[in-house]
């Protein structure tokens, strides 16, 4: 057997002040958990702007580890156990400021006006 009872207008209680409040505070932290899921930093608004800022990432990774490979088969051809001659004499020249007796250097310096 199902009771069921109905409160009429002279049967509700009267809600102290203290109750009233931990109710305010209750509404007030649930309104702010709803604000939060739908403007904060990770609610629903920002979802576009978070995938725009994750395809800028990958972007740059893979740029990076482009350039990562690129350095890493420069180091392979400076390999101590077997350098490539032409790298290596390139960069002592270019870090010495040295040249062979066969080439010739053209400068390509605007000149001063």
């Amino acid at each position: 057997m199902i009771h069921v009872s109905v409160m009429t207008g002279s049967d509700a209680r009267i809600l102290t002040r203290g109750e009233k409040l931990s109710q305010l505070g209750a509404l007030a932290f649930l309104l702010f958990l709803g604000g939060m899921a739908l403007a904060g930093p990770s609610g629903i608004l920002s979802w576009s702007e978070n995938l725009s800022v994750l395809e800028q990432r990958q972007a740059e990774i893979s740029r990076l580890t482009a350039e990562r490979d690129v350095l890493r088969h420069r180091v392979a051809l400076l390999d101590p156990k077997h350098a490539d001659r032409d790298l290596a004499g390139e960069l002592v020249r270019s870090r010495l400021n040295v040249l062979r007796p066969d080439e010739v250097v053209i400068l390509l310096n605007k000149p001063d006006r």
